[in-house]
């Protein structure tokens, strides 16, 4: 069955919007609740949007910012997604940063060329390492019937924990977790939860089914 989350197992999950004060309230306060994005300013007229504060009110501590679908649909730029990252750090929630690569940009390998430059972005606007989690998604990945491989997922892992101790520090890239986002399911979780770097899971359209228990008792 599904359990608490515990000090190395962290349950998080991320309903959209207008479900966030009810999934909160029928979870236990062991399981995390996340919005799926907010703005990067406290107040203003920003219609649509929310901001960190908002989701504090409504007793979260999580979001999700620099999704593929943010970056790719609503076109949100590294920039933007790097402001976001540091007014919600400065507002006390906890920030899974997504980072990822298209299939054309894969194919052209340039994958490291893309995820250092959506890192650096995240380094350059992070002061609290401890309020910040990295989900690598490959974008070519998501929903596409393309998956990679456990050692693929691990070498992009691996680079980015070296990107990030050359150009954070060593303790930073020690501690952070990173996660892996391309669809996981319950066939290939165990594989990617055995790579070293590979501290977790941004789990998508999988989370739905119940499955689930087994992706998260893969990293249990």
């Amino acid at each position: 069955m599904l359990g608490p989350s515990t000090p190395t197992l962290v349950i998080v999950v991320g309903p959209p919007s207008c479900y966030l004060e009810y999934v909160r309230s029928k979870l236990k306060g062991n399981i995390g609740v996340a919005a799926q994005n907010c703005y990067k300013v406290p107040s203003g007229a920003f219609t649509g949007d929310i901001s960190p504060a908002m989701i504090k009110d409504i007793g979260l501590r999580y979001v999700i910012l620099g999704h593929s679908e943010r970056r790719n649909v609503f076109g949100e730029t590294d920039e933007l997604i790097g402001e976001k990252i540091e007014h919600a750090v400065s507002e006390g929630l906890i920030v899974i940063a997504c980072i990822g690569e298209k299939l054309e940009e894969r194919e052209a390998g340039k994958t490291e060329e893309v995820v250092f430059k959506q890192t650096k972005t995240i380094i350059k606007h992070t002061k609290d390492w401890s309020k910040v989690v990295i989900a690598y998604e490959p974008v070519w990945a998501i929903g596409t019937g393309k998956t990679a491989t456990p050692d693929q997922a691990q070498s992009v892992h691996a680079s980015l924990r070296k990107f990030i101790s050359e150009n954070a520090s060593k303790e930073i890239a020690d501690n952070v977790r990173i996660l892996y986002g391309g669809s996981v399911s319950a066939a290939n979780c165990k594989e990617l939860a055995q790579k070293p770097d590979i501290d977790g899971f941004l789990v998508g359209g999988a989370s739905l089914k119940p499955d689930f228990v087994k992706i998260v008792n893969a990293q249990a």
